[in-house]
């Protein structure tokens, strides 16, 4: 497994698991949860323009997928975002299986 520290640490003993802080290109920009089919997504821009969509109520935690270039979408836009990525997510794995 690769460290993903460069000193090999053990990173920080106080860290604590959340949403992944916001950057300086998404400053001032918050985010916001939905719910869509019973499920619970919380969605943020990124840096690129897009949108990041993770997966809170899933079985595998920090999953999700992300959308881009997404300028100014509705929420009906991002709810639909939504149902695609649930629509193919293999139910039994929680995961986007590859062919």
């Amino acid at each position: 497994m690769k460290a993903i520290y460069p000193d090999d640490g053990d990173g920080d003993p106080e860290a604590v698991p959340g949403l992944r802080p916001e950057t300086d290109g998404a400053a001032g920009i918050t985010s916001f949860t939905l719910e869509v089919g019973g499920e619970t997504f919380a969605v943020r821009p990124n840096d690129f323009g897009g949108t990041d969509y993770t997966w809170l109520s899933g079985p595998n935690p920090g999953y999700g997928f992300g959308a881009s270039p997404t300028p100014d979408l509705s929420l009906d836009e991002h709810r639909e975002n939504i149902r695609g990525f649930l629509a193919i997510v293999d139910p039994t794995t929680g995961y986007i299986e590859s062919d």
